[in-house]
């Protein structure tokens, strides 16, 4: 790991994350040396056994694989969250979505359009569905962070990577990042599935757990919606652009509960439909700055 001290990717924050979730028994890359000063780690190779991997060459596999890793939310989220990492507000997670009308409606109709109403009626769902008590989240808990193991056992069979940016928040989160994957289409099945085995592992009835979940899903969709635009338009990565639909749809699946029909009414207002026509336009900004 290269990765000089800043404001993100810290390998002082990879050492203490990792050191915290070993000490859970979880399976993280072994920290072989360490000069934090120059942002240099070497570390253990767990293999290239990604899920994405395996799952490419069986997707038969999902369901095994996907239970597995709730499981490891589960034992992760039973356990105190260490003290030093950040734990932001409801209004601080809806404010980040402001990368979807900055960048993303942006983007297609040529200027950012006023996102007031908006923040504050996402902050006001996260503040009612899902402002529980805190517990660790790794952010981007995904089939592309995660390894198989199958040599090891129980919780150890799953190998985590790219969590220094850990923080405290909401228990739906990563199984939202797990479950509606913004790279690969997860079965409906499998997604019906790790909700149910992620909410009885909890003690929550599903229907009870179904509005945090909406919400946090929301959220995550929205922001992912602004970062893929911003890749386009910033950093002239326009492949992102191509994610953007699975992205759009994951969105309206969780504006789809009834206790987001306000929130859905705001996004529909805001944000065009990411139709072939739009995506083009972003296409077509890539590396152009926005009206204000």
């Amino acid at each position: 790991m290269d990765s000089p001290p800043g404001p993100a990717d810290d390998t002082e924050d990879f050492i203490r994350v990792a050191r915290h979730l070993e000490g859970l028994g979880l399976s993280v890359p072994r920290i072989l040396e360490a000069e934090p000063a120059r942002g240099l780690l070497l570390l253990e190779d767990l293999g290239d056994a990604l899920y994405t991997q395996v799952l490419k060459a069986d997707p038969l596999m999902e369901r095994p694989l996907y239970d597995a890793a709730v499981d490891v939310l589960l034992a992760l989220q039973s356990a105190p969250p260490p003290g030093e990492v950040p734990d932001l507000s409801a209004q601080d997670w809806a404010a980040a979505t402001g990368l979807a009308p900055e960048f993303y409606a942006g983007a297609i109709l040529g200027q950012s359009p006023d996102a007031v109403v908006f923040t504050e009626c996402l902050a006001a769902a996260m503040e009612r569905h899902a402002d529980a008590a805190r517990v660790l989240i790794l952010r981007d808990y995904h089939a592309g962070n995660l390894i198989w193991l199958p040599v090891r056992k129980g919780l150890a069979r799953v190998g985590l990577l790219d969590f220094q940016q850990a923080q405290k928040g909401q228990p739906g989160y990563d199984l939202v990042s797990l479950l509606q994957d913004a790279r690969r289409d997860v079965a409906a099945e499998t997604e019906t599935a790790g909700i149910a085995r992620f909410a009885a592992g909890a003690g929550l009835p599903v229907a009870e757990f179904a509005p945090a979940y909406a919400t946090l899903g929301a959220q995550r969709a929205l922001r992912i919606l602004g970062i893929f635009a911003r890749l386009c338009l910033i950093a002239a990565k326009p492949g992102y652009v191509a994610l953007i639909p699975r992205v759009w749809g994951q969105l309206m699946a969780n504006l789809a509960h009834p206790a987001l029909s306000s929130l859905r009414r705001e996004c529909l207002t805001l944000l065009p439909e990411p139709t072939p026509e739009n995506l083009s336009r972003i296409i077509a900004r890539c590396g152009l700055p926005l009206s204000p």
